[in-house]
């Protein structure tokens, strides 16, 4: 399946960094958020990305285009520096394809203008390039074709440290107890869509609001609930 990677905003979560490196781009040991995203993707047979940019797209071309494979493998230098064999390679079968989607773009559009290039894909995968999971990801898509959902999304819990509180219309408090106690699900940013969800959108429309309430209302929408481990890297 094709992956789609939403890396085109401003990151704004991560301000220290990203106002001068876009938030995917931000290293993790040799290599960006991004790369071992893909890697995950990579590691169950998804070599094929679409990459939505926008927010500093030359940032993203430039790495990929001058790809350095010695950083993240083993490598043997002879002849003064002049001959080089590497022993593994990270990238050499992956297909990228980079696609401008704007700065200002919402998810929804994002995801609208790279239809095209879904093109006879009966599904396709998706991801925000800001969340980790170490879940099985075949047990998504599994999970997804059994119920023949539209559109499917990873579900996690929360491990912060919020409490949540039910409060009445005078502020009288309810109940207070820890977010991870409360039982609320999150979209986890892990996606896998049927090709049919663009029959659900519309121009200017968010993602997971208007075209996945218009699922909601047909039994077409699913989650899978996941509670493993799951991050969001916001700071």
């Amino acid at each position: 399946m094709k992956v789609v990677l939403f890396c085109g905003g401003l990151g704004t979560r991560l301000r220290d960094y990203s106002e001068t490196i876009p938030k995917p781009m931000v290293k993790i040991g040799y290599r960006p958020i991004l790369w071992h995203i893909m890697k995950y993707y990579a590691h169950y047979g998804h070599k094929e990305f679409i990459l939505c940019l926008g927010y500093k797209a030359d940032m993203f071309k430039q790495y990929f285009v001058n790809y350095n494979e010695f950083l993240s493998n083993d490598f043997v230098l002879s002849n003064g520096g002049r001959e080089m064999q590497i022993f593994n390679k990270d990238i050499e079968d992956w297909k990228i394809t980079f696609v401008d989607t704007g700065v200002k773009s919402i998810v929804g559009e994002r995801l609208m203008k790279v239809r095209s290039y879904l093109e006879g894909e009966e599904r396709f995968l998706a991801h925000y390039t800001d969340t980790l999971s170490d879940c099985h990801l075949p047990d998504i898509i599994d999970f997804s074709e059994k119920h023949d959902a539209t559109a499917t999304f990873l579900a996690a819990q929360s491990t912060q440290s919020f409490h949540v509180a039910q409060v009445q219309d005078d502020g009288l408090v309810e109940n207070i107890a820890p977010i991870s106690d409360a039982g609320f699900w999150i979209n986890g940013g892990f996606f896998v869509l049927k090709n049919e969800i663009f029959d659900y959108m519309k121009d200017g429309e968010e993602l997971v609001v208007e075209p996945f309430h218009r699922l909601i209302q047909e039994d077409k929408l699913v989650a899978y609930k996941y509670k493993g481990f799951w991050a969001a890297m916001d700071t």
